[in-house]
């Protein structure tokens, strides 16, 4: 990431943050492309006073060290952990997740997808299941447009639509969770797809990525496919609405009139926020989103 980029904010703004003493790379902007002001700074106050409330109250103060037991060493936290924890603890402590979970049968779009062959070289396609399932989701959030939204303050009573599908995807990296946003992508085909999400994660581990591109998301996957496992409870990337968690494909055997079937599934973990987003129409998305991934979809997807 340039470390030299600053954050959008007004000199008013920047003033108002040296005044309080806080370092204005570290407020999460709710303007237009991430632009931090006053509201912001103020929240990001409030929000630190509390938790260092919760911090002091549940404190417990041991006559012991860790190197009491033995040898420890002391690290300095990686500089986008430590922004990227600020982030997340606001999410946490604001938003009532809710995870549902789902499995998703994607058989037919493995099939597919693992038939493409390039039209030139006769060559096996290299597009990663990722990129199918990005392109489902956007399809998916055309259908439930309340989970491409934000809210501001509840009792406020607003709610921004997006009719804009900017997909945030979580690069695991050495550096820490970065999760960059891939822009318009219902005006993409699974190549072009592919193609970004690769150049997007290299600049990301590369610190090549530009800080405007982590902002002004619709909503975020992130996946352990890559790793392993398969059910879990993602944190929102606020301020989206809605995050969609996927675990590794796994093989399961099904026996049906004395056939035997091997069926491809895909682990899906829903969290949502709960202040607008019931069970129920997250239940109806992930099912849209279950037949988005099906075989007629995915051929027409890579049109």
């Amino acid at each position: 990431m340039n470390e030299k980029k600053r954050v959008p904010a007004s000199p008013k703004a920047r003033k108002f943050a040296r005044e309080l003493g806080v370092n204005i790379n570290l407020v999460l902007g709710s303007q237009r492309d991430g632009r931090v002001v006053e509201e912001d700074i103020k929240k990001f106050v409030k929000n630190v006073s509390q938790e260092k409330n919760i911090r002091g109250k549940n404190k417990f103060k041991s006559e012991f060290t860790h190197s009491d037991f033995g040898e420890v060493e002391i690290k300095d936290i990686p500089r986008i952990k430590k922004i990227a924890a600020a982030h997340l603890s606001h999410a946490w402590n604001t938003i009532p997740h809710v995870t549902n979970h789902d499995e998703a049968d994607v058989t037919d779009m493995e099939n597919f997808r693992n038939s493409l062959k390039d039209l030139h070289t006769g060559e096996k396609k290299k597009i990663t299941p990722l990129a199918f399932i990005t392109k489902a989701l956007v399809a998916t959030l055309k259908k439930f447009p309340s989970f491409n939204s934000s809210i501001d303050e509840i009792e406020n009573g607003k709610m921004t639509f997006k009719k804009y599908f900017h997909i945030g995807i979580a690069v695991d990296t050495e550096h820490g969770l970065m999760v960059p946003k891939i822009r318009n992508v219902d005006q993409k085909n699974i190549n072009q797809i592919a193609e970004e999400l690769k150049t997007t994660s290299d600049k990301c581990r590369k610190l090549k990525i530009d800080k405007k591109d982590f902002y002004g998301g619709s909503m975020t996957i992130t996946s352990l496919g890559g790793i392993g496992g398969s059910f879990f409870t993602p944190i929102i990337n606020f301020p989206e609405v809605a995050i969609l968690g996927i675990g590794k494909l796994r093989k399961v055997h099904s026996h049906s009139g004395g056939k035997s079937d091997e069926r491809i599934m895909l682990p899906l973990s829903l969290s949502y926020d709960h202040r607008i987003i019931d069970g129920a129409e997250a239940a109806r998305f992930n099912n849209e989103l279950k037949e988005n991934l099906g075989k007629n979809f995915a051929y027409r997807l890579a049109i």
